[in-house]
């Protein structure tokens, strides 16, 4: 069996622009004669390695503590891409998938309304992708509001760079954060003799 490690690190993970950096506090410490070593933490719902849910572009959405886990935990599909990613593309990441529900996206790309439009009309569970947001950069919340209007995952932030195409056991469950509209993720991927390349 092969575990890959897809979360970033929370103390030095990429932020998206505008939003706060985490931050940790040293609250007590063995080497200054505590008792324990005790850190308490800052952070946004959206750094690093995170899931959105729907409560985060609509305000009558799902929230993360309303999320099935059965939408972050299963059968995966990683697939590679650079650049846009169109309606075609989506439609080939879809045939490649062959019906499993979790698409994720190895490389540097872009999620584009139209192929948003073919992952939604799929009703996929979870979308993956390694950019802090699905979709442009500059203008994400078309493509986020197609996506999460059907209740796809968003799952954003991963890191697919030594992760062969294929099959895998997919474990991302969000923190239990009652109310928010996203949260932290420690996401893997589970290979071993029954995953393969589709």
């Amino acid at each position: 069996m092969k575990i890959y490690d897809i979360s970033q690190e929370i103390f030095s993970c990429e932020v998206y622009p505008g939003d706060p950096a985490p931050k940790k506090e040293t609250l007590a410490s063995i080497n200054k004669r505590d008792v324990c070593n005790l850190t308490a933490f800052y952070m946004c719902a959206h750094n690093g390695t995170h899931i959105d849910a729907p409560y985060h572009f609509f305000a009558d959405g799902k929230t993360v503590d309303m999320l099935p886990l059965e939408k972050t935990v299963g059968e995966a599909y990683v697939v590679g891409h650079k650049g846009d990613i169109g309606a075609e593309d989506a439609e080939r990441m879809l045939k490649k998938a062959d019906g499993i529900s979790r698409i994720l996206i190895k490389g540097d790309v872009t999620v584009t309304a139209e192929a948003a439009k073919v992952f939604a009309e799929a009703e996929i569970d979870l979308l993956g992708n390694e950019s802090q947001t699905v979709g442009p950069k500059d203008a994400p919340m078309e493509v986020h509001k197609i996506l999460l209007s059907k209740d796809i995952v968003l799952l954003e932030g991963i890191r697919l760079g030594d992760v062969p195409e294929g099959v895998y056991t997919l474990c991302a469950q969000p923190i239990d954060l009652g109310g928010c509209d996203g949260a932290p993720v420690r996401a893997i991927l589970i290979g071993d003799k029954y995953c393969s390349e589709k």
